[in-house]
């Protein structure tokens, strides 16, 4: 039985991630070609890939005697996942505090503060 997927990825669990959300479901050989620099070895691609598939970010099935591994959950949601624990854990389960901070602590430009702008008008919908 899987565990309860955990609201954050390690960085190389997310390099693992971010290459089977790209490529669609892949075979740890597969996994392994496309992950470029730094190289990893055969057994940590593997280890890793069942690390999420135990968190529940993964599932495999057989292919003749390779596994093919697929995302259980969409990169959006993993997003939305590591927001929401961030909100939970360091703003009181404020989204308004996070935006805050965010608009406090960056530089947004007139382009970004419009389609922020766009977003909330979006969200509130009709006056």
């Amino acid at each position: 039985m899987a565990r309860k997927k955990t609201p954050t990825l390690t960085e190389a669990e997310y390099r693992l991630m971010d290459i089977v959300w790209t490529n669609g479901p892949l075979s740890v050989a597969e996994v392994l070609e496309r992950v470029g620099d730094p190289p990893l070895a055969y057994n940590t691609v593997l280890t890793t890939l069942r690390i999420l598939e135990q968190k529940g970010y993964l599932a495999h099935k057989a292919s003749g005697r390779a596994f093919i591994y697929r995302a259980n959950v969409g990169r959006d949601e993993a997003q939305r996942d590591v927001v929401n624990h961030v909100v939970a854990r360091f703003f009181g389960g404020s989204p308004r505090e996070l935006v805050l901070n965010l608009l406090e602590s960056e530089s947004v430009d007139d382009a970004e503060l419009a389609r922020l702008r766009e977003l909330i008008d979006r969200k509130a919908g009709p006056a």
